[in-house]
């Protein structure tokens, strides 16, 4: 039987703040995002019309990272054929993609300077391809311009679209990561469009291509410690290399409720969990979300 570590208790959510969301422990504050390198890239990204997942995503660590002169660009709209129960990107049904947003993505890139890019995209389940081609361009045309740049590809689930993922993670990126976001038991409620063994067949197959492999899952959405440990081990037999771990925050009264916010103590015992069951490299906090000290990744 498991001997665990001394560890504070998590914190239940109490009272609403004026947005009608869980009012959130000391632990998750987090600085307005300011300064002159976020001003630049603020321009940068309005100036070539591109998205970003920091904000249609409402990421907390935007300040931190646009600061920084980086941000993690989504390719093929904005608005999703998902409506996972967790997630504040818009879902409907799409405009037609933009065939010429690859070349703009990999200017920007390169007006910015950015040594490591994450690009990231919406669902795009109407599409044959699920926006492969889409994907291919984007990654060689950021090569073309930028060939110094790391690139971490967050892609979607293919629905088992095999050839499709072969065409996503082939152009040359140094990290392929696709989101696991919750444990088994709750992927009905949390990800309801989604099958927990499809994602992880998606990341074995990457593995298995030869690719660097990446994931990231929420807490604080009702799991239990033993269904994270059997998510870690999943992924560790499934060739999962390196595995993100964030607490969960509700984007809208309209999403799925925080069940519990984790606290640090945990996630830093869930850090050396995942160590020991066999991934290379956990990241593992509060704020951490998929694309946060992304740059760490490429060489694990």
């Amino acid at each position: 039987m498991m001997t665990l570590p001394v560890i504070q208790p998590n914190a239940k959510p109490e009272g609403l703040n004026a947005l009608g969301q869980p009012r959130k422990p000391n632990w998750l504050r987090v600085k307005l995002p300011v300064g002159k390198e976020y001003a630049k890239v603020r321009s940068i990204v309005d100036e070539y019309k591109l998205h970003t997942i920091c904000e249609s995503g409402n990421c907390p660590n935007m300040g931190e990272c646009w600061g920084a002169g980086t941000a993690t660009f989504m390719i093929l709209g904005n608005v999703c054929t998902r409506s996972c129960s967790f997630c504040a990107v818009a879902t409907g049904r799409p405009n037609e993609y933009d065939e010429d947003e690859p070349r703009r993505v990999a200017e920007a890139i390169k007006l910015m300077g950015v040594k490591h890019a994450v690009i990231t995209s919406v669902n795009r389940d109407e599409l044959k391809d699920r926006g492969a081609a889409i994907w291919h361009d984007t990654v060689k045309q950021v090569k073309l311009m930028s060939p110094t740049t790391t690139i971490e590809t967050l892609i979607p689930d293919v629905k088992g679209t095999w050839d499709a993922l072969i065409t996503m993670i082939s152009p040359g990126q140094e990290v392929v990561s696709h989101n696991m976001e919750t444990v088994k038991e709750l992927y009905r409620r949390v990800r309801p469009q989604a099958k927990y063994d499809r994602s992880l067949e998606q990341i074995r197959r990457t593995k298995e291509y030869g690719q660097r492999t990446k994931t990231g899952i929420m807490l604080g959405l009702g799991e239990t410690r033993e269904q994270v440990y059997q998510a870690m081990d999943d992924l560790a037999a499934n060739g999962c290399d390196i595995l993100t771990l964030g607490q969960y925050l509700q984007p809208t009264k309209m999403h799925l409720e925080v069940a519990e916010f984790i606290h640090p103590d945990l996630f830093d015992h869930y850090r050396e969990e995942g160590l020991k069951r066999g991934l290379k490299y956990v990241e593992s906090g509060p704020l951490v979300r998929s694309s946060y000290h992304a740059e760490r990744h490429v060489n694990v």
